[in-house]
């Protein structure tokens, strides 16, 4: 739709100006919905879009906690933190250069929309005025999410279907797996993230396999 295609550009662009803006390695922006469904709209580089990968993967980490909190997760040192919240993640990504991170919730008021997380190469936190700066980017970006309030034209928090870059078969593989066991949406994408951390890789690829016909929905019950 209009509103998607608007919103866009200028969400890339504040990904794009977050590590100059906050003094951060990479930034992202993410929307997800209630039942686990989450898309990486912008990624400022690929260690951020590796977390971000990973992260959907084993449906763990800042971003999911600050989504489902509602409040900000604020790591500035990950070696000294026992990540007691995500461990799995933290195991995967125990040899990226990833010293710090950062994951706010996109909300307005009680509608929820996704995630902005940024990371670090090196430990520290965010001085008093990067953290009023990320806020302020948070709301920006939560804005261009939600649209106008008169709702013309506007990108609606379920709009991100439509993106291009939106996880394509990874919909169109739950879809196949809702359709094979005659289940909800969410257990779906569960048994997609299980089978891929069962064999080691990324929910992206395993849903590429069903849709290609390289896997069958059967199988991911092994």
């Amino acid at each position: 739709m209009a509103g998607s295609a608007a919103a866009e550009a200028p969400l890339a662009v504040l990904c794009g100006g977050c590590p100059s803006l906050l003094q951060v390695s990479g930034a992202a922006i993410s929307v997800s919905t209630p039942t686990g469904a989450r898309d990486t709209l912008c990624a400022s580089d690929a260690t951020i879009a590796h977390i971000e990968h990973t992260e959907f993967t084993l449906g763990e980490g800042p971003g999911h906690q600050a989504y489902s909190t509602g409040r900000p997760v604020l790591i500035p040192d990950l070696a000294a933190h026992p990540a007691v919240n995500w461990p799995f993640l933290a195991a995967q990504l125990a040899d990226e250069p990833i010293s710090a991170i950062f994951a706010f919730p996109l909300q307005y008021g009680q509608l929820r929309t996704g995630t902005l997380t940024l990371y670090r190469t090196t430990s520290g936190g965010l001085t008093p005025d990067q953290l009023r700066m990320a806020l302020q980017i948070v709301d920006l970006a939560t804005a261009l999410l939600i649209g106008p309030p008169d709702g013309q034209d506007g990108y609606g928090p379920d709009d991100w279907w439509s993106l291009p870059q939106a996880r394509t078969r990874v919909h169109q593989a739950t879809g196949m797996v809702m359709a094979e066991f005659a289940i909800p949406a969410d257990q779906a994408l569960a048994r997609l993230r299980g089978h891929a951390f069962a064999t080691g890789r990324l929910v992206d690829q395993v849903a590429a396999d069903l849709v290609e016909r390289r896997l069958y929905p059967r199988e991911l019950a092994r």
